[in-house]
């Protein structure tokens, strides 16, 4: 149980230590501004973002002050029921919770004249992250419209003849014996000139 509790401990003070370590003050009216009649005030108000923790400075001459008011009170610039007042020259307030804060000066026509100052302080949840950089992407190869004839691998299409000719076929021919030659035929022929020559000779010795 003990042990338990001391991890409860530690979160707790772990969350605390965040807190702190994100809180930020901010110089009121920006480094070229400042609590005065000449500064735009509310416009370097809408560019901050304020959450619970946050403090604002104040630095000022001695002709001003700082007073925190209701809304209603600062809209009519007057201080008649002041939240909290502050003189001196220069002020720090906390803003310790979400929601609108309203502070005015309160000298006679000061608030009126532009020093004015609505700040509105956001949950921690609902502020947006800070973005973190992405190494970039190498661009996907560009791939154009593919015609329906083409190579998948973008070969030149094919050039074989569309013609209904049947393909060439290589005719293998039987070797053909060659003719008797003139020798041969002339050793078949004489023995039998012979035998008709010896026939008609005894023949006619018969006779």
């Amino acid at each position: 149980m003990a042990a338990i509790w001391g991890g409860v401990v530690n979160i707790v003070a772990l969350a605390v230590l965040v807190q702190v370590a994100a809180a930020a003050t901010y110089a009121v009216g920006g480094s070229k501004g400042g609590w005065d009649l000449s500064t735009d005030l509310q416009r370097w108000a809408s560019a901050q973002k304020f959450v619970p923790g946050d403090s604002l400075s104040f630095t000022y001459a001695p002709s001003h002050d700082v007073v925190e008011v209701t809304k209603a009170e600062y809209d009519a610039c007057t201080a008649g029921r002041p939240i909290q007042s502050y003189t001196g020259g220069s002020t720090v307030i906390k803003l310790s919770a979400p929601g609108k804060r309203h502070f005015i000066c309160g000298i006679a026509g000061h608030c009126t004249a532009g020093m004015k100052l609505e700040v509105d302080v956001v949950s921690a949840a609902a502020a947006p992250p800070v973005p973190t950089p992405t190494k970039p992407e190498a661009p996907a190869a560009s791939q154009g419209p593919r015609s329906p004839g083409s190579s998948p691998l973008g070969s030149a299409p094919s050039t074989a003849s569309s013609s209904s000719e049947p393909p060439a076929v290589d005719l293998v021919l039987a070797p053909v014996s060659p003719p008797p030659s003139q020798s041969a035929a002339d050793g078949v022929g004489h023995p039998k000139l012979a035998i008709g020559l010896t026939m008609g000779i005894l023949m006619a010795v018969v006779l």
